[in-house]
């Protein structure tokens, strides 16, 4: 399916039928953990520097220095806006590590490790899932459903579960996908068919709950899934595509998510 064609409201083409529900699908930035509006070029400023051996908290550092870890920088913010923009346009993955080779750096070069140790200090406070996460999934798994996680991400899998196990709530997820590690992003199909089959279940009988109407809502309807909205986020206007759906169910809060599928549930 081209983008033009998911640009389309459901109108277009018939909704295909949902299922009993059997699993519900979790966004992760701005669904899970809170969104937040930040400061981009900082991210890897933090970074660059880091490379170049300048201690971020250094006032007193030869502007030779810090123009040359400001270039750097700038590099990896434009590489990095050029990947996602492909992931806007095209539906493609794209990976931290790529990212990085793309500016010129070597991820496994030793001051790679600590600038990405840098990296991750600047995104800590930014990563905390939402405190209601684990009774909503202890709520969904007493139910006896499935709970899943589906992020467009340049992150690792394994960074992802790091959070998820810092927070305690890794125990509470059967399966999870991340678009940097697949060919594809949200709301192309295949990442929707990745996550349902990584909790075990078809997608007709799964329900998807995030903050985006064009990836989030329109994407999984498309495929069948009933589709949560939780509008949150502050996304900004470069990232928006204007869309005619209605979504299933509207979370105010995460936990609503439970009664809304109560109700799929008794019917």
């Amino acid at each position: 399916m081209s983008v033009d064609e998911m640009r389309h409201p459901l109108t277009v083409r018939e909704r295909p039928e949902a299922g009993p529900v059997e699993a519900v699908i979790f966004d992760w930035g701005g669904t899970l953990t809170p969104w937040h509006t930040i400061d981009l070029g900082q991210q890897w400023r933090v970074f660059a520097r880091e490379v170049h051996g300048i201690p971020i908290e250094s006032e007193e550092v030869p502007q030779e220095d810090l123009d040359r870890a400001h270039e750097l920088a700038e590099r990896i913010h434009a590489v990095e806006a050029d990947a996602w923009q492909q992931v806007r346009d095209e539906q493609r993955g794209a990976h931290l590590d790529d990212i990085l080779r793309k500016a010129g750096i070597d991820p496994q070069h030793d001051r790679h490790h600590v600038a990405l140790a840098a990296y991750r200090r600047f995104w800590e406070p930014h990563t905390h899932t939402d405190p209601q996460v684990r009774p909503l999934w202890e709520g969904l798994r007493a139910r006896g459903l499935k709970v899943g996680v589906l992020s467009n991400t340049i992150w690792s899998g394994d960074y992802h579960r790091e959070i998820f196990e810092r927070d305690g709530v890794l125990d509470l997820i059967d399966g999870d996908v991340y678009s940097s590690e697949i060919q594809v992003v949200k709301p192309h199909r295949e990442a929707f068919e990745a996550a349902a089959a990584a909790v075990g279940v078809p997608m007709a009988n799964a329900v998807y709950v995030g903050d985006r109407l064009f990836e989030d809502v329109l994407g999984s309807q498309e495929v069948g899934m009933r589709a949560i909205w939780v509008p949150h986020s502050d996304i900004p206007a470069d990232q928006q595509v204007t869309v005619d759906v209605e979504p299933d169910g509207v979370a105010h809060e995460l936990i609503d998510v439970l009664e809304i599928v109560d109700g799929w549930l008794a019917a």
